[in-house]
């Protein structure tokens, strides 16, 4: 019913590292290619567990900024902004929130994972009870269909399909909906009128999930329909109503295949990291440093690169030959534990290059980076002021 779109944010926590590039960024500079894509820092859900200093949100969130230029995130091809500079997410958040019932809130998986995590903060506050509903209001301000998440957030977007199925439901009745649902029906013509009406008893008398298919399939074929037609007849075949707001769909990412220095997933709180624009020499000192098996305490004795966390590294970086040289090196010790490690550093910093050079350029000139943030702000916020519009007029609120 909508045009395809992607939306996906990150909370402004510091510097970007390595694990968040193939996590994340990198995927995210592939998508940008494939669909219209909307990437925002995320700074309001930073305040939900840093309310009480949130003195670095604002340099964190420029930096990050930067970072994802370095990666190659491109403002000509992507949307990038950022969350409180456009406050219809606040808007949609607070509607949402007033027929939105508790116990979703309460039983979201991450909300008790989280507490548990950050025991040390006080996280009995209704921010951070919401933030799922603001991660909806993010997803829905933009009708995005298409979110990255890995397998533990797709509740998150379980929970905002939901959320849409019920705000529909409850909202989408417009006044003389079906009268209004038929007419549109008469507009695609005698022989797909009748299809339509045949896909739609199949699939509300007998669960036809695949009429449910065919029927939309039939329906973007047809270009001369107004978008007002199109949501009712989407809503009509369904049961529903007119649909105000759309069902999110999961996509489905990998999980991050970077290891930290010590052999533990790469993550700040680990302090295992190395970040996107490291500087060479602290990159070198680091891998150097790394930990390794500990059978090899001298320079003669073979190890096993199955028991040292740089061979996890070479899994990242290195070709099969290379990998062929370590197994092979490490177990008759032919080669030394600094010599295994060279390698993986002359991987990284390869991988680093083009991201300092994109960087040096942004860097360079700080103007361009607000501008790049200003221009996506407005076009996002654009697009939020569409929604809003249909949100405020089902809730009885357009007072125009």
């Amino acid at each position: 019913m909508y045009a395809e779109r992607v939306l996906s944010g990150m909370r402004p926590t510091g510097a970007l590292h390595l694990g968040h590039y193939h996590g994340v960024l990198a995927n995210w500079v592939k998508l940008q290619h494939q669909y219209p894509c909307l990437f925002f820092v995320a700074d309001w859900h930073a305040l939900t567990t840093q309310y009480d200093d949130p003195r670095l949100i604002h340099q964190n969130s420029m930096e990050m900024v930067v970072d994802w230029l370095a990666a190659g995130v491109d403002p000509n091809q992507a949307t990038i902004f950022i969350q409180s500079r456009v406050p219809e997410h606040a808007e949609l958040h607070l509607l949402l929130s007033m027929m939105t019932p508790l116990g979703w809130l309460e039983r979201v998986p991450t909300y008790k994972d989280q507490q548990e995590k950050l025991s040390s903060k006080d996280l009995s506050t209704y921010g951070f009870l919401g933030y799922p509903l603001l991660m909806s209001a993010d997803i829905l301000i933009y009708r995005a269909d298409k979110v990255p998440v890995g397998e533990d957030q797709l509740p998150h977007v379980e929970f905002t399909r939901e959320l849409v199925r019920r705000f529909n439901h409850m909202y989408g009745r417009e006044p003389g909906f079906e009268e209004k649902a038929r007419e549109a029906v008469k507009k695609l013509g005698s022989k797909r009128a009748r299809l339509y009406d045949e896909l739609r008893t199949r699939f509300q008398e007998k669960g036809d999930k695949e009429a449910v298919e065919q029927a939309h399939a039939l329906l973007d074929e047809i270009q001369h329909l107004s978008v007002a037609d199109r949501e009712r007849l989407f809503g009509y075949l369904e049961g529903t109503g007119k649909m105000i707001l759309a069902e999110p769909g999961a996509l489905l990412t990998e999980a991050s295949r970077m290891p930290g220095l010590d052999g533990q997933k790469m993550s700040k709180s680990y302090n295992n990291t190395i970040t996107l624009r490291e500087a060479e020499d602290s990159v070198a000192k680091k891998v150097r440093s790394m930990p390794t098996d500990p059978a090899r305490v001298r320079r003669t004795d073979p190890g096993d690169p199955q028991k040292c966390p740089v061979w996890q590294l070479h899994q990242v970086y290195s070709d099969d030959a290379c990998r062929a040289w370590v197994q092979e090196g490490c177990k008759s010790a032919g080669i030394g534990c600094i010599d295994c490690k060279q390698p993986v550093i002359d991987g990284i910093l390869k991988e680093q290059a083009p991201m300092r050079e994109r960087a040096r350029y942004y860097q360079e000139d700080p103007d361009l980076v607000k501008r790049i943030i200003n221009d996506g702000c407005e076009k996002a916020r654009d697009l939020a002021r569409e929604t809003m519009r249909d949100v405020r007029e089902a809730m009885g609120l357009d007072y125009s």
